[in-house]
């Protein structure tokens, strides 16, 4: 299903045939050294994360991570969304792109889009989460307007992470 779309970038909802995408993306160096190894081993793992992540948050909340796809080509480049999390009072935006094809404005369209997409849902603040050594995210999350309010341990992780926010009034 297809949530909106940026100047060069349509953002839809995952689908089990993604999976291929998925195993290549949570498998990459960046992906496993700055979100964490999701343990996504083969295309059947790929499959069920896909199923019990973003389909099951679309199904509870409406949202969730989303495919971002080349317009032209229809090309998935990476993932980039809106996420309830355990651990977090409010949403967060979360994103995710194939190393080829970051450093390109991705992030930063597909990112901007769901912070208007948030807007639409009714949400009036948005935060997001990166280590301690994402220089590149937190320069992101700065770009889109987000402050640094101090850093937050999610349950289950021993990690302190930089919390970002913004006020999105409607």
């Amino acid at each position: 299903m297809l949530v909106f779309e940026t100047e060069r970038l349509k953002i839809r909802w995952l689908e089990v045939s993604d999976q291929e995408f998925i195993f290549k993306l949570l498998n990459e160096p960046g992906w496993i050294n700055y979100i964490g190894d999701k343990g996504i081993r083969s295309l059947e793992d790929a499959k069920n994360y896909i199923l019990t992540g973003p389909r099951k948050m679309y199904e509870r909340v409406g949202f969730g991570l989303f495919m971002v796809e080349l317009k032209e080509s229809q090309q998935p480049v990476g993932l980039c969304g809106l996420i309830k999390r355990d651990g977090l009072e409010d949403v967060d935006i979360g994103y995710a792109f194939l190393a080829e094809h970051q450093s390109k404005g991705f992030a930063f369209e597909s990112a901007k889009g769901n912070l208007e997409y948030a807007r639409k849902l009714g949400l009036d603040r948005i935060v997001a989460i990166t280590t301690k050594d994402n220089a590149s995210s937190s320069k992101l999350l700065e770009k889109l307007g987000m402050s640094f309010e101090g850093y937050v341990t999610l349950p289950q992780d021993d990690e302190e992470l930089k919390l970002y926010a913004i006020e999105i009034a409607k």
